[in-house]
């Protein structure tokens, strides 16, 4: 037998906030981190501890940030990691990163690609392939698809 039909409940629901029109950006929250500190990456780096100041630029990589500064900072300090590793260390360095890290990691390589500078991609490629040995296709559709940049 059917259902009383005459329920006006269904109609409750406000489709007009679904309207491509009324579309807001989330808001990114402004609390989060600003980037990583620069004078506590070098220390790291003159110790010779490259793999704790890989893990301090990306936990700390500005991505909930509109400032282009911050970012423009810690990119230039992430590159300046990755180009103090070594071509031998590097699968050390990965496997001591987990996966968000690894998709951070990967936003830095590409972002890295865009500015090429004198022997960079060379190097930005070989960490690229290193990191999809570990993280695979989904860590670069991950990074592709990600509305948040660094």
């Amino acid at each position: 037998m059917a259902k009383n039909t005459l329920s006006s409940a269904f109609r409750k629901i406000d489709v007009d906030q679904y309207c491509e029109d009324n579309y807001k950006e989330d808001e990114v929250d402004q609390v989060g981190p600003q980037g990583p500190d620069e004078n506590e990456v070098k220390i790291l780096i003159q110790k010779g501890k490259l793999i704790d100041a890989l893990k301090l630029v990306l936990v700390n990589a500005p991505l909930g940030t509109k400032n282009q500064q911050i970012k423009d900072n810690a990119l230039n300090l992430t590159l300046k990691v990755l180009f103090s590793i070594k071509t031998s260390q590097i699968e050390e360095a990965l496997s001591s990163l987990d996966s968000d890290l690894l998709d951070v990691l990967m936003k830095y390589v590409y972002k890295g690609f865009e500015n090429p500078s004198e022997g960079s991609s060379g190097h930005l490629l070989v960490w690229h392939e290193k990191i999809y040995n570990v993280g695979g296709v989904g860590c670069i559709i991950r990074v592709l698809s990600d509305t948040r940049r660094v």
